[in-house]
């Protein structure tokens, strides 16, 4: 059981590249919740963080969806049963006439659940995040490389994961409150 006071364990690095090793080496040992801070984009550092699952593609689809199928359910209900004309002959459900009304809404709620999901999902607009309490991690827009286990690790150990960022030779290690 972790203690819920304490949301990971944050080690500082040197560079970028002693950083992607230091998320290397932690995900062969088993940590699958790390998160790395630095001034500027590594490169290969995502792929030593390891995967991640995400929803946001359901998400778009279901927007789609939901914006496609009802905007063919309101052309339908307005045209064949609440206001019904006769135009021509034509038959009331003339489904070609709400295909391109219908494919611009599919188009446009699946934009919008992307990118509500896509700000949701990156925890966004976030005032106050626990690394926030560490004095030292106010270098992490300037020079410094930080990386953290979250306590919700499945094998996460206060005094192991300590020892584990301690034994990747970094310039501090920190406990970071909740």
């Amino acid at each position: 059981m972790t203690d819920p006071n304490v949301y990971g364990c944050m080690a500082q690095f040197d560079s970028a590249e002693t950083l992607r090793g230091a998320a290397l080496q932690l995900r062969h040992a088993g940590y699958t919740r790390l998160e790395a801070y630095s001034p500027f984009a590594v490169e290969g550092l995502a792929e030593a963080l390891g995967p991640t699952r995400s929803r946001l593609p359901l998400l778009v689809l279901l927007g789609g969806l939901v914006g496609g199928v009802g905007t063919l359910a309101l052309q339908y209900y307005s045209a064949v049963i609440d206001y019904p004309i006769d135009v021509g002959g034509r038959p009331a459900a003339s489904w070609p006439a709400f295909i391109p009304a219908a494919l611009e809404m599919t188009i446009l709620c699946a934009v919008l659940a992307g990118v509500v999901g896509m700000l949701l999902g990156n925890g966004l607009p976030r005032l106050y995040h626990p690394v926030f309490n560490v004095p030292r991690f106010a270098q992490a827009s300037r020079d410094g490389f930080f990386l953290v286990i979250r306590a919700d690790d499945p094998h996460y150990d206060s005094d192991h994961a300590r020892q584990a960022l301690i034994d990747l030779a970094p310039l501090s290690v920190d406990e970071v409150p909740a």
